[in-house]
């Protein structure tokens, strides 16, 4: 029989509804045995007592129900983001706060490539902070002309490229005519490339040869250190391309002894009909394992906010920005959520502004007639600009919601004065209208959009506190408990995970985030600054301070 592991420890926060604290949980085979006190799990047999938490909090293992591993790559580019942050070796990056900033990085970087051709890729460029100007070509060709630069924006819908850089994907050129591409004067393209269709050719010249939201097995790895210096034991990797290689790669580092925690990747709904990607991740889900789950899809029906290309209905944008774009037509999307339920597989809709909300209401209800699944959870991720009458609707329709929550803080005081006002600014992400609609609700990171980190999520679902201090739509605030709930339970029952994690209950795989404190007995507004001293994830125990 296998060894039987009775942990202790100053507190364990179950959000198991019978036992909500305990002092002791018991472990076997990777999995919780019991909870409750040394004398009633004793009763199980033979133990061995482990008291190297007897000062910490046991958690639930968060559940991130809406990141990209590709973060794990990304740190191999150049960071030039606006906010200081932090890598997966711990060590911190400051924020670059001008566009002058931003190409001194660059040309630091570049003096230091020995290859004359190998392309200069940046990353988490966030120009709304910097008057919301553009960054042209001709400041990336300061770096250089010679050699392709591209930087991927914050949000992850935008990339600046150089002349070099549209030269080789043949686009510097007049006549390009494209809604993603604009124009100078010239005639030429300006360098800011808006969504797939435009970046996607360029890409693979810049540095970004993978699909955009994918990562490599390095970064595979490396993603597994910054999870579970974050808490986290199930991470969805929420746009990957998923071909038979990168499948393959995932399955063999996922398997490995040492790999700390659970992917649940998605496939996106790019490259691939409707009937094609449901028929694929049909055939993928019998591959998956207890730290890989295949065969779920992301469709994405618009951009960003802060980009300016979210689709946002009347009165659009506060500056009077042009309407975002269509990442996903209706039509492509009706036709995906009908195969889709029609053969159990599971989608969640990227929509940032309103308008692409209401495109995914209108086109599931019909889907759902035609195809009833009272348990489909089709879930709405961002879904940001939401308001009270769409979540009826996403009730009625049985839908869940993953609100990000991180944006009041990232991008708060920049929506209220700039992309959609104030009074809309106020009601984004909406936790506590979802919660009382009683649409089931997770709140999430977006990694590498913003930083993985669970407790700062929750942090800013509690408070809504802007960059500036500002606290921005109280009404909008939930309880410390919600939160938690929103991390733990919540996020896995978006995942049709909630039987197997998000809980410490009897069955349930020994996944614990380990912390330093008690976030339910520490003040609202210290959520962010609780310590994580590590994970433990299908009974492996993971310190921080390994890795």
């Amino acid at each position: 029989m296998a060894e039987t592991i009775i942990y202790a420890a100053r507190k364990i926060i179950t959000m198991a509804p019978s036992r909500p604290e305990v002092s002791h949980v018991a472990v076997r085979d990777g999995r919780i045995l019991g909870i409750g006190t040394l004398e009633e799990l004793a009763s199980w047999g033979d133990y061995r007592l482990d008291d190297r938490f007897a000062g910490k909090v046991l958690m639930p293992g968060f559940v991130e129900g809406h990141a990209h591993t590709m973060e794990g790559t990304l740190w191999r580019n150049v960071y030039v983001g606006w906010f200081d942050r932090m890598d997966p070796d711990g060590r911190v990056w400051s924020g670059l706060k001008s566009i002058d900033a931003v190409v001194d990085r660059l040309r630091e970087a570049e003096a230091q490539m020995t290859d004359p051709e190998a392309p200069l890729a940046a990353w988490a460029l966030d120009p709304i902070y910097m008057e919301n100007r553009r960054v042209t070509r001709q400041e990336l060709d300061q770096v250089s002309t010679t050699r392709p630069i591209g930087i991927l924006h914050a949000s992850g819908h935008i990339m600046n490229v150089n002349t070099r850089a549209l030269e080789l994907a043949g686009l510097m050129k007049p006549g390009v005519n494209h809604p993603g591409i604009p124009l100078g004067e010239d005639g030429l393209p300006l360098g800011p490339l808006y969504g797939p269709d435009a970046m996607t050719p360029v890409g693979p010249h810049v540095g970004f040869d993978r699909a955009l939201t994918d990562c490599d097995e390095r970064g595979l790895r490396d993603y597994g250190k910054l999870c579970v210096r974050a808490g986290v034991t199930t991470c969805t990797d929420l746009a990957a391309r998923l071909t038979d290689d990168s499948v393959d790669m995932m399955l063999r580092v996922t398997a490995e002894d040492d790999y700390p925690a659970c992917i649940v990747p998605l496939r996106v709904f790019f490259g691939m009909s409707a009937e094609e990607i449901v028929d694929y991740c049909v055939s993928l889900k019998p591959r998956s394992t207890e730290r890989l789950r295949l065969g779920r899809i992301k469709a994405v029906a618009d951009g960003s906010i802060q980009g300016f290309s979210a689709r946002l209905r009347w009165p659009g944008y506060y500056n009077g920005a042009p309407n975002g774009l269509w990442y996903t037509a209706p039509e492509q999307m009706s036709d995906l959520y009908h195969r889709a339920l029609a053969a159990g597989v599971q989608v969640h809709t990227h929509t940032n502004g309103d308008q692409a909300t209401q495109m995914a209401l209108d086109m599931l209800e019909p889907a759902l007639k035609a195809h009833p699944s009272p348990d489909h959870r089709f879930t709405l991720q961002h879904c940001q600009m939401a308001d009270a009458a769409q979540f009826r609707k996403m009730r009625s329709l049985g839908m869940n919601v993953n609100l990000f929550a991180n944006h009041h803080f990232y991008w708060g005081d920049e929506h209220y004065r700039l992309t959609v006002g104030p009074e809309r600014a106020c009601r984004m992400n909406a936790c506590r209208t979802a919660l009382d609609t009683g649409v089931p609700m997770a709140i999430h990171s977006d990694a590498p959009v913003t930083p993985l980190g669970p407790l700062f999520t929750a942090w800013a679902a509690v408070n809504r506190i802007t960059a500036s201090g500002r606290v921005q739509g109280e009404a909008e605030r939930i309880s410390v408990s919600e939160a938690l709930y929103a991390i733990t339970l919540g996020a896995a029952y978006t995942l049709h995970m909630d039987g197997e994690v998000g809980s410490i209950e009897v069955g349930k795989r020994a996944d614990f985030a380990v912390l330093d404190s008690d976030p339910t007995q520490t003040d609202p507004m210290a959520l962010k600054d609780i310590g994580v001293w590590g994970t433990v994830q299908g009974g492996r125990v993971f310190p921080a301070s390994a890795l």
